[in-house]
Formats: structure tokens, sequence, C-alpha cells
């Protein structure tokens, strides 16, 4: 039995956020966690900022005569053209000077950044300055600059640098070129240099000493059952430090820090502890097979009527041999919108044609199927991959507007034999769905078919978990290397779990527009199944993101199609739901990106659907 919590080296008032990571996810298991202090470094920073302003129409003209006239002319000249005393253009030349709009000599001639202000309606004002606080951070290896200062408190906890060397090399800022400066500004969110605006950081200089300012950590160490991995995981309250938690694991991993002096986490104890939880993760999906088999059992005593080849008792029946395929194939073709599948192998037997033309049939009506296979703890010790044929069939099939209905990948590291259709019915047993061989023999193998409704959940719950830690991965390896296919992958994942919303927010954060027509036609697979309503607010966000696409964005077309066939699926529905979402602002984007041409109205818009 492995450690119950209170025996683990977790800190007291770190036990609900243990918890709150706990009930993320049945897999993942909290060993040690543990608070620290590290220090920061806070230098107070002085910058000056330059500001447009809109130029007059004697400046606009002076401007505009150096640009034009060739060659360029004198102040003289120039008050001589425009029959005025040259002491009116001598002033206003001086101040566009010191404005560094015009440059220093005779004639007059725009400087480079004259000319950029002009082409923006305006001069530069003076530079005012501002002070704000550059700050140092040793884990994240970053400077970042904020508008309040740090205070500095006493924090009584270990020092993180007392376990961990932490380079402490304070970055010299006042020899940071001014670029680096003006970035890290940007990066900061802080709205002092905003080029396209005119706002122009234009020098910085230290105003005074830096100073050393702790703050509050927390080392998490945590084992995912699923994955078969520990992670070591550093916060700040919530937040999660990802660039100081891959440097911890990349210590950890070069044997350059000691779990053991760090958390007090001996390698005996994880080793214990990662067998016991995954005996009891195997426990549990045991323990749920065994429920049905008893369910069936009981009821099967209580009607005095014996479990043969085919028998129905209540909301169970019990298949032996023979009967397990044909009713595979039934339970599949009855899939509205989902079908889940796990099996250890996977092979050319059972995916044969016949097989692929069932699922392509499936697709064409809308239904994801979702198939993870692997016996093994790692991908490369499988005995029987599966061939990359067949996998290229699978990934081949595709829903009627392009997209790969079917998903399949190792997961590994489970014997579980279960199909789940449509959250509604479930199939578990002995029977190897994807690689039996197919001679329909007697071997002794029994399946339950389930549609007891809070069992069928259990094992709908504990799948989709998996198939869900499996998308973000993908999604976060897409993120690294902008991989458009990994990235799509992910987003056909999310949508066959009803996840939308979740692919549209990391769409979202990640401003990887590119990918919004996928998860249009993603939402109109779900429109169609009625596993998403009109109303969902998941429209609203994605309509709100219109204004930063471009017309001239490549994926322009795809995005126009897919909005028109999303207003046209909610409108055969419910016209008033598809009419509300074409508010002004959303119909002033339509008309501007051509969903809709300019002799439309919204309510000519949707009706054409009607």
């Amino acid at each position: 039995m492995f450690l119950a919590s209170s025996a683990k080296p977790i800190d007291d008032n770190l036990k609900n956020l243990v918890e709150e990571i706990e009930a993320q996810s049945c897999s993942l298991s909290v060993l040690a966690a543990r608070q620290f202090r590290y220090s920061l470094r806070q230098t107070p920073v002085e910058v000056n900022i330059k500001e447009p302003r809109q130029f007059n129409v004697l400046e606009e003209f002076i401007i505009r005569a150096a640009i034009e006239f060739q060659p360029a002319p004198t102040e003289d000249e120039l008050a001589s053209v425009l029959g005025l005393d040259s002491v009116f253009i001598k002033t206003t030349t001086a101040t566009l000077r010191s404005l560094q709009t015009l440059s220093a000599a005779s004639p007059l001639t725009v400087t480079p950044e004259g000319r950029s202000f002009y082409e923006k309606g305006s001069v530069p004002q003076p530079p005012y300055p501002i002070q704000i606080n550059a700050i140092t951070d040793p884990l994240s290896n970053k400077i970042t600059f904020q508008s309040e200062s740090l205070n500095e408190t006493a924090i009584d906890l270990p020092d993180l640098a007392d376990f961990i060397t932490i380079d402490h090399t304070i970055a010299d800022i006042a020899s940071l070129p001014l670029e680096e400066i003006q970035k890290n500004i940007q990066a900061s969110g802080l709205a002092l240099h905003v080029p396209e605006e005119g706002k122009i950081v234009t020098s910085f200089k230290i105003v005074a000493s830096t100073q050393k300012i702790w703050r509050k950590i927390s080392l998490f160490i945590i084992f995912d059952a699923l994955e078969d991995k520990l992670s070591i995981q550093i916060r700040n309250g919530k937040q999660i430090l990802e660039s100081a938690s891959n440097w911890l694991e990349v210590l950890h991993n070069e044997g350059k820090i000691s779990l053991q002096t760090l958390c007090k986490l001996s390698t005996e104890t994880i080793i214990f502890e990662r067998e016991a939880i995954l005996k009891q993760k195997n426990t549990e999906i045991e323990a749920r097979l065994e429920k049905i088999r008893k369910k069936a059992l009981e009821a099967a005593t209580a009607t005095n009527v014996k479990i043969d080849n085919s028998t129905v008792v209540d909301e169970v029946i019990q298949l032996r041999d023979g009967q397990i395929s044909q009713a595979f194939i039934e339970v599949l073709n009855s899939a509205k919108s989902q079908v889940m599948i796990y099996s250890p192998w996977v092979n050319q037997t059972v995916v044969n044609e016949k097989f692929l033309t069932l699922l392509q049939k499936l697709a064409n009506r809308g239904v994801w199927i979702l198939i993870g296979y692997g016996i093994a703890r790692r991908q490369e010790d499988e005995d029987k991959p599966i061939p990359p044929e067949v996998e290229k069939k699978l990934r081949a099939i595709r829903t009627p507007d392009g997209l790969p209905s079917v998903q399949v990948f190792w997961l590994g590291d489970s014997h579980v034999k279960e199909v789940i259709v449509d959250q509604k019915m479930h199939l578990c047993g002995s029977h190897n769905w994807l690689s039996y061989r197919g001679d329909y023999l007697p071997r002794g193998e029994s399946v339950y078919k389930v549609t007891i409704p809070h069992q069928v959940q259990e094992a709908y719950e504990f799948l989709a978990n998996r198939f869900q830690n499996h998308a973000q991965k993908l999604w976060k390896n897409a993120l690294e290397n902008r991989d458009y296919q990994l990235a799509v992958e992910s987003l056909c994942v999310w949508g066959a779990l009803g996840m939308e919303d979740i692919a549209l927010k990391e769409i979202q954060q990640n401003s990887w527009f590119e990918l919004l027509p996928v998860w249009l036609n993603i939402a109109i697979q779900a429109l169609k199944s009625k596993n998403l309503s009109g109303d969902s607010a998941s429209f609203k966000t994605a309509l709100s993101l219109l204004n930063q696409v471009s017309l001239e964005d490549a994926f322009i077309e795809p995005l126009q199609q897919g909005w028109q066939k999303i207003i046209g699926a909610i409108a055969i529905n419910n016209p008033k739901t598809a009419f509300n979402l074409l508010t002004d602002e959303v119909w002033e984007q339509f008309l501007r990106l051509n969903i809709a041409q300019k002799s439309d109205s919204p309510d000519n818009f949707v009706s054409q659907y009607t």
C-alpha cells in the first residue's frame, strides 16, 4: 500500500494545492511538496519616452517641401516661396530640428525618424522621463520590467540556493543595448514602447542601486501513472513556472540535484510509491470490470436465468466467442458522434478493407473515432507495434469537411480492452478488438455489453482522460515546433472529446489564427451531431477574433467558408440564434473579410439558409 498523504514529505500549507493537483486527473499523485525562497534583483531604471503629436499646417508644409523639393530648399528660399518672414520659418525649423525631425545642416533634410512620423501625420514631442523597475529572475533567466516596485519582505523559508547552484550573476543593465531594453519592456506588457503608435523609448539610465528581493516558491514532485513519469514542478502560488520546472528536471536527469536532499524523497521511496500507484491504478480498472461481472451474475441468479452464449441481464449482456465480433460491428454501426477504442494491439487482419469501409461510413456521418493502443510501458519496447501501412490507412479516413476522423496513437502500459460509443454503450472483456485472428472460432473469450449509465461514465472518464493527456502533449510539441499537422491532430482529439472550448482557448492564447478554419469545421461537426449548441459562448469568442485576421491571410478562404457554414448550420435549427450572433461589430468584420457581401444584410444572410 502506498504512503498516505500525511506520511509524504508535504508542507502543511501546501496540502490544499496538492489536493487540487491530484483532483485534475486520477493518474496524478504528488509524492512531495515543499516551500522555498529565492532572491530576485530589482534595479530602478529611468526611461525617456517620445510620443507623437499632430503637426500644424506650417510644419507639414516644411517637412513636405524638404521631402519633395529638388534640390532641397533653405529656410530663406522656403520663406520666399510662401511670402513669409524667414523668422517664422526658422523658428519652426528650429523646433523640428530639436525634435530630430529635420537634420541640423541646411538645406532642409528630413531625418529617417522624421519621415516615419510624417507618414503617420505627426511629429514627435520632447521626450519625458518615467521610472520603472528592472527585475532580474535567476530561475527564469529573464529580465522583466514593471511600474510598481517589489516590497522587500523577510521570508522564513529555506533558501533554494542552499540546495541548488543558482547563477545569481546580475546582468549589467546599464550595458545592455537600447533595443534589448525596448524589447523587454514590450514583453513585460508595459505600454511604454509602442512603435506602431509612435511611442518610443529613446534612452534609459540606472537611477538607484540594485536590491535583493525574496520571493516564495513551491516545489512539487509529481508522478503520472498513465505516463509512468516523474516530473518536478515549480510554482509561484498556483502559477506554474515552466522554464524553472524544466531547468530542475534537466538538473535531476543529469544527477546534479538530489530529491532526498531537496525534499527528503529517497530513490527507494520513489520506486516503492511508483509500483504501489501503478498497482492501485490497475486494481481500479479490474475493480471496475469486476463490478460489471458481479452485476451480471447477481441479476442472472435473481431471475434464475443461466448465463449462456447470449444472456440479457437488465442493462448488461454477456457475449461469448463468435458473438463478440458481430456485436462489435453492430455497436460501431450504432454510433452517432463518438467511438473510443482501446486495444493493446492493432493488426491488418482486423483493420482490413471491410473494417476501413465501415469507419469511413461513420466518418461520413460525422462520427469521431479515437483509437488507443499499446501494452508496453515504453513505445520502443512494444513487441507488436502497429504496422505503418495500417496506421496510414486509418489516418486517411476523413470527415466530409476534410478533417481526420480517426485519431490513432500509442498510449501504452495498459491491457484494458474496451469500446465506448456515444458515452452510452460500453464493451469490455478479454477480447482484443483490433488484433484478434479473425477466425471466429471459440477461444473461451467473454465480453460484457454495458449500458448502465454510471458504469459507462466511469469507463469513459478513464479513457477520455488518457486521450486528453495525449492531446495536451501533442499540442505542446506543436507549439514548440510550430507544427501545423500536430496542432490539427490535437484540435481533432479535443473535438472528439467535446472539448471545443479548450481547443479555441489554446488558439486564442497562442495567437495561432491559421487554425481557426480547422476549429470551425470541428464546431460544424459538433453542431450537426447536436453536441454543441448555437448559443455556445465559444462562437462569440471565435467571432471576437475576427478583428485579428487580415483579408490577405493565406487561410482567409477556408475561414470565410467556415463561418458561412457555421451560421448556416445554426440558422437551420434556430434562425434567431444565428441572427443574434451577427452584432454590429461582427457584421462589420463579416463585410471587411468578405464573409458576407456588401449588398447583404444580417437578415438576408441568415434567411438564405432557412
